[in-house]
């Protein structure tokens, strides 16, 4: 439909996980041993690699219209932070295709897009450059970002010498900030304390009211139901519905 800013058709995504078998148990004074023989003869310890598929999505479609706010949602391992990882273009679909019409700022794990040598202010604006902005754009965001984060005293500090707490805050304040169509947020966010995620809800609420799209992974169904009008469900790696949260 023409006002869907995100259309997802049939994606799957297939990982091959390694398997190596190499026998009996041994104790670690027989591995010390093995290694201390296989100096003066060759090991006698073969190891075979079995692969087995592991399919992290299959067969998911779904559509997400301009504006809206929606909660992805399923039990660990249904395929919530693969589906992410693959609408921000971090990773690539094995089947499928995915339709985006706008620029989306990701907020996946803590320090997403930061990197450690950098300080605050420069990743502020390498953030900024990778979203597409210039330069005049992100100094007319660069207070309120800052503001936001509350990590003024550290903005040129090298962000590896950040705690987990403010690397989220600056990276959710950048995503936030920086106006992009889309914003993706995972669970990420229960790093910070009680009153920075009520912080950030409210700011993707403020996302959203813009006309800008918002795509939420939680546990915490009182911040879904909170901030989303939608929700997707997940369940065994397979889409289930799509449906109107009941408030």
């Amino acid at each position: 439909m023409e006002n869907n800013i995100i259309q997802v058709e049939n994606i799957s995504k297939r990982y091959l996980l390694n398997h190596q078998n190499t026998g009996s148990y041994n104790s670690l004074r027989d591995v010390i041993t093995d290694k201390a023989q296989s100096i003066f003869r060759p090991s006698k310890i073969f190891s075979k690699t079995n692969t087995e598929e592991f399919w992290a999505l299959n067969n998911v479609s779904f559509e997400v219209k301009q504006g809206d706010r929606v909660g992805i949602i399923g039990r660990n391992g249904a395929g919530k932070s693969t589906l992410l990882k693959i609408l921000s273009r971090i990773v690539t679909p094995t089947k499928g295709r995915i339709t985006i019409d706008g620029r989306v700022a990701s907020l996946l794990e803590v320090g997403t897009g930061f990197h450690p040598e950098l300080t605050g202010r420069e990743n502020i604006f390498l953030n900024g450059s990778i979203l597409g902005m210039r330069k005049a754009e992100i100094k007319s965001k660069f207070d309120e970002i800052v503001e936001f984060s509350g990590v003024e005293q550290f903005l040129d500090t090298p962000v590896k010498r950040y705690s987990s707490g403010m690397y989220v805050r600056l990276a959710f304040a950048v995503a936030a900030h920086l106006e992009p169509e889309i914003l993706i947020v995972d669970e990420v966010l229960a790093v910070g304390d009680a009153e920075f995620q009520k912080k950030c809800l409210g700011k993707m609420k403020d996302v959203s009211s813009s006309g800008r799209t918002v795509l939420f992974v939680s546990h915490n169904m009182a911040a879904i139901q909170s901030l989303c009008d939608k929700a997707i469900y997940l369940s065994k790696a397979k889409y289930k519905k799509q449906a109107r949260l009941i408030k």
